[in-house]
C-alpha cells in the first residue's frame, strides 16, 4: 500500500472513530497533496511517488515546528499544543529518524569518507549525506555536528 493510500486510509478511519484532531490535520494532508497533484499536473486518481510524499511531510513538519518556536517565545501554549500534536500525527507517516548518536556518528563516518577539512567542504559532505540518508537524518541537526567537526 502507497503511503497516499495509507493517508487516506488512516483519515477515513478517523472520520469514523470521529477523532477530530486527527482528522483535521489529515485533511490539511490531503489537501496539500492535492495541490502537489496539481502542480505536478497530476490527475486527481493518480498516487504521488512515496518520496515525494515524504519530502512533503517533512516540509509540513518543519512548519509546525517553527510555528512551534514562536507560540512558544510568545507564551501561546494553547497554540503551541495544536501544533505538537499536529507535528505526532504527521511523523506517523515519515520514515523514523535517526538518534542523536546515530547521527553524529553517520556524520562524522561521512566526514571521513569524503576527505573534509574545513566549512569550506560543508556541502560535500551534505551532499554525500543526503544521497545516502536523506529519509531518516534530521538536517538541522546534521548541520550543527558538521559545523562543530570541521571548525
Amino acid at each position: 500500500m502507497s503511503l497516499q493510500n495509507k493517508i487516506e486510509t488512516k483519515l477515513n478511519e478517523a472520520l469514523k472513530t470521529k477523532d477530530k484532531k486527527t482528522y483535521s490535520t489529515l485533511r490539511l494532508v490531503v489537501a496539500a497533496i492535492k495541490d502537489l497533484l496539481i502542480a505536478k499536473k497530476l490527475k486527481d486518481k493518480q498516487t504521488l511517488p512515496d518520496n515525494d510524499l515524504i519530502s512533503l511531510l517533512k516540509k509540513m513538519v518543519k512548519q509546525r515546528n517553527d510555528s512551534c518556536e514562536a507560540y512558544k517565545k510568545g507564551g501561546r501554549n494553547e497554540l503551541f499544543e495544536n501544533e505538537m500534536s499536529e507535528i505526532k500525527i504527521i511523523n506517523q507517516f515519515l520514515p523514523k529518524q535517526l538518534s542523536e548518536d546515530e547521527t553524529k556518528k553517520i556524520c562524522l563516518d561521512t566526514i571521513k569518507a569524503v576527505g573534509a577539512n574545513s566549512v569550506k567542504d560543508m556541502g560535500k559532505v551534505m551532499g554525500a549525506l543526503k544521497k545516502e540518508y536523506s529519509d531518516v537524518l534530521d538536517f538541522s541537526k546534521v548541520s550543527k555536528i558538521i559545523k562543530e567537526n570541521l571548525n
